[in-house]
């Protein structure tokens, strides 16, 4: 079981103030031949990119969560794509505070997957937490479109996986 990760992942605070509480989380940065990355506008936020993610589930590792995540948000089996680098834990908090399940924030791993030409994704079969999907040029990537309590993960994970 992945436990390193779980729900008990804490920050450590001053002053006998409670301990912060992080989700266990994976992100997947899809990757073209061409260098092209693929983005989903989130549903809940119009307007708003990022790359697919979600929560590891209890005895789920990062690898299987990654798997889970990407076919449940945009529709991409394991086999359509191979993992080449990853990157983190990397942390946000909320900006509204604690979520309704008592986590301030999420703590991730990104995953960079090397696409392998498969068909297009489809959201017809998905979860629904994407509207739309693009394939962006990492020049072109619009972090400013980003969830605003991403942006500085994104841009660390991006400078750190492609050495920009």
């Amino acid at each position: 079981m992945h436990r390193s990760l779980a729900a008990v992942l804490t920050a450590a605070q001053d002053g006998g103030m409670r301990t912060k509480r992080y989700r266990p989380n994976v992100a997947a940065i899809l990757q073209r031949r061409d260098g092209f990355v693929l983005i989903g506008q989130r549903s809940d936020f119009p307007g708003s990119w990022q790359f697919p993610q979600g929560g590891i589930d209890e005895g789920e590792s990062p690898e299987e969560a990654l798997h889970r995540e990407v076919f449940e948000e945009v529709g991409i089996a394991a086999e359509a794509y191979r993992v080449s680098a990853r990157s983190g834990p990397h942390r946000y908090d909320f900006p509204a505070g604690p979520d309704r399940r008592g986590f301030d924030g999420q703590e991730q791993i990104y995953f960079l997957c090397s696409w392998r030409g498969a068909p297009a994704p489809d959201l017809g079969g998905t979860c629904g937490e994407f509207s739309a999907l693009r394939w962006v040029e990492l020049p072109d990537f619009p972090l400013h479109l980003a969830p605003p309590m991403k942006r500085e993960v994104y841009r660390t994970v991006l400078e750190q996986i492609f050495a920009r």
